[in-house]
């Protein structure tokens, strides 16, 4: 079954823009002139139940914007989309039970309240019984090692405890898609590695689908099979990290010495993802 299903999704935006000389006169402020932003252009995509997918590209891309229409935060100009057969923009109520939201630059828990009482919180937001919720946030808990702070404060708590809490609350309802918005910025790497084992840890055991943006690669290739690309507003690249890592070498020039016997000739140095992924945003600006 698809988790995510998107056709020829596209969004405008309508810009303000003032004109030089007129900053201030009368005429600007009361006729300002307006500029058409394509943020998304025609994107087309599914993502099987049970998948995690990395979803990238630069600043500006249209990341952001096609994630708010998926969650129905934003409404598209054209195109159809669907979420656990469920289409965000008429039905975004019911879809809040069935997805899941971390955004790592922006908080949903209550500072002055202790991640417990958050949890109970979001359990009665999501109209789970008091039993339903006690068992849930013992089980997550137990899980993401939350006990020895769980009735601390949110605001006294460390960044990799509050990003573990954040992870747990959007997860207190059971939804079936989880939506991760940079989820170890700013963290070190061993908390990284807790993140994100705990994050293949949900997805293997509830088989929970995973729609990931990050900048960081580490979260990509550790959590991720499958990636797209896109830029501009529109997919550049639609593969497995597995293919793309392996077979991307046909594709980049390299300078062979004739002139040096094969017997001794190093070995090709090996080719990073990241260096993969940046050529590939430079080639698209390139072109």
């Amino acid at each position: 079954m698809q988790a995510i299903r998107v056709e020829n999704l596209s969004k405008t935006f309508r810009v303000k823009r003032k004109e030089k000389g007129m900053r201030g006169s009368i005429q600007a402020i009361l006729h300002p002139r307006t500029e058409e932003i394509r943020a998304v252009k025609g994107v087309s995509f599914a993502v099987e139940e049970g998948e995690m997918l990395a979803f990238i590209g630069p600043n500006g891309a249209g990341k952001s914007t096609t994630i708010k229409m998926l969650t129905g935060i934003l409404y598209p100009d054209g195109g159809h989309v669907e979420v656990m057969g469920i289409d965000p923009t008429k039905k975004r109520r019911q879809l809040a039970y069935q997805i899941g939201t971390v955004f790592g630059q922006k908080e949903q828990l209550w500072t002055h309240l202790t991640p417990y009482d958050n949890f109970r919180f979001f359990g009665a937001i999501y109209d789970l019984s008091e039993q339903e919720t006690e068992a849930r946030i013992a089980d997550l808990s137990e899980r993401f090692a939350l006990k020895d702070f769980v009735d601390t404060p949110v605001r006294n708590l460390s960044l990799g405890q509050r990003i573990r809490c954040e992870i747990v609350a959007s997860l207190i309802h059971k939804p079936k898609v989880l939506f991760l918005d940079e989820p170890t910025i700013g963290l070190d790497p061993v908390v990284k590695e807790n993140v994100r084992e705990l994050i293949k840890q949900m997805n293997r055991e509830e088989h929970t689908t995973v729609f990931l943006t990050s900048h960081d690669v580490g979260d990509i290739e550790k959590l991720c099979r499958r990636i797209i690309i896109v830029n501009e507003g529109h997919i550049v690249l639609d593969d497995s990290v597995e293919h793309l890592t392996h077979h991307y070498l046909d594709q980049r020039p390299a300078d062979i010495p004739m002139h040096e016997k094969a017997a001794e000739k190093e070995a090709a140095p090996a080719i990073s993802l990241e260096e993969i992924i940046v050529d590939i945003y430079k080639g698209k600006e390139e072109g």
